[in-house]
């Protein structure tokens, strides 16, 4: 019986030493496997990145404008400004243009690191460094393209225009807020919510009437209310913010005080450009009528918004990076967009949106202001007093001479 027991155990243990000694085998294979997949060269395309740069920049115009929102001569001045500005150069293995156009790319197309890769025959650790080298150098430029205009003269979309000359000869620009889509951490994300529950940031912009921003701030929580960013600008004395000299002043919606320096619109008064539009243009009374032109000059900071997300699909869809680079990205976005309307007049965006009175197309994350229009919206960082009795009366001129006017 022993014995029989014997053979029966070394039989077992024979047969967990054939299964483990073909487990090995099936283990060693799996890992040869892997390791020849990994030897694989991916990027294997016999058009380089290199390559398709060149293939973009000579062929059709709207090739390139299509890729990267932005034509040749164009695209070439950027290169050398950023030669001239930046320690910016060509790489071992990229030359700057194909840098600079994977960059451009990303944040026109709202391309992920997979796309990129694949588009440009590069590593994602090489599209990935690229991305913020380039990144980094474009925010860099953002005193030299986003600074204050001439606050002595009259603008000449005003000047030349009777609907708003001499009414509002001292206005110097107008101040909104626009929403950026964010990724956040877990931890602080309810702080990025803003009304409408998506997670975004808060961009306050100052711009001037020919669609150029004089001033931006980016990286504010989306939960922040347009008002206290600014209030926080102004009362900040490193923030850089153009302050209005004395007599002149900034249009605002109804989300802002009305206060010296910041003219904000009438509430519980029809405001918005569409109100006018369905009611066939009728005005009824001076309060609209000053709203209603108040709405039209201060479209522009609007139209900006539009053809800054229109060209930047980046600032609509924001893909997975940190808060500090997604801060960076909505600068260099900004600094782009000045830059091309100081050197392309003719851009196709910016004649689409160019328009006065053009209406740029509704933003999900941007907040509704028709009922701060109505005045239901409080604004907690408000002035009172003889600020706001000041501001008050100058508002109340414009309206009675405009109306004036008007009736003649």
């Amino acid at each position: 019986m022993s014995t029989s027991r014997s053979v029966e155990q070394w039989d077992e243990e024979f047969e967990c030493l054939i299964d483990l000694t073909l487990g090995l085998m099936a283990l060693n294979e799996g890992q040869r496997y892997v390791n020849r997949i990994q030897r694989m060269p991916m990027h294997t395309s016999i058009r380089t990145g290199h390559q398709y740069m060149l293939e973009l920049i000579n062929d059709h115009p709207d090739r390139l404008f299509n890729k990267i929102r932005m034509y040749r001569p164009c695209f070439e001045m950027l290169i050398q400004v950023l030669r001239q500005q930046t320690a910016l150069q060509n790489s071992r293995f990229l030359t700057l243009e194909e840098q600079v156009m994977i960059f451009i790319y990303v944040i026109s197309q709202k391309a992920t690191n997979r796309m990129a890769m694949e588009d440009w025959q590069h590593s994602g650790s090489t599209i990935s460094i690229v991305f913020t080298r380039i990144c980094k150098a474009i925010a860099s430029l953002s005193p030299i393209f986003i600074k204050p205009s001439n606050f002595d003269d009259v603008p000449d979309e005003i000047r030349f225009n009777p609907k708003y000359y001499p009414y509002f000869q001292d206005c110097i620009g107008a101040i909104d807020g626009t929403h950026i889509a964010a990724h956040a951490p877990s931890n602080v994300a309810n702080n990025y919510r803003g009304r409408k529950s998506n997670v975004t940031t808060n961009m306050l912009a100052v711009c001037s009437f020919d669609m150029l921003f004089t001033y931006v701030v980016t990286g504010w929580e989306g939960a922040v209310h347009d008002s206290r960013v600014l209030t926080t600008q102004l009362e900040d004395p490193n923030s850089g913010f153009p302050h209005p000299p004395p007599g002149k002043y900034y249009l605002v919606d109804s989300g802002y005080s009305n206060k010296p320096g910041y003219l904000a619109p009438f509430r519980n008064v029809p405001y918005h450009l569409r109100d006018a539009r369905r009611r066939g243009g009728r005005i009824n009374g001076p309060t609209e009528l000053f709203n209603y032109r108040h709405a039209s000059l201060r479209n522009c900071i609007e139209r900006c918004f539009g053809v800054l997300k229109a060209r930047f699909p980046i600032l609509r869809f924001m893909t997975n990076f940190s808060l500090v680079r997604q801060r960076e990205i909505a600068m260099c976005c900004c600094v782009l967009h000045n830059f091309i309307k100081l050197h392309n007049r003719d851009d196709p965006l910016f004649q689409r949106f160019g328009v006065d009175g053009v209406m740029p197309p509704p933003d999900s994350d941007d907040e509704d202001n028709t009922a701060s229009s109505s005045g239901t919206a409080a604004n907690p960082h408000g002035y009172g007093g003889n600020d706001e009795n000041l501001a008050n009366s100058m508002r109340d001129h414009i309206m009675i001479q405009m109306y004036l006017h008007y009736n003649m």
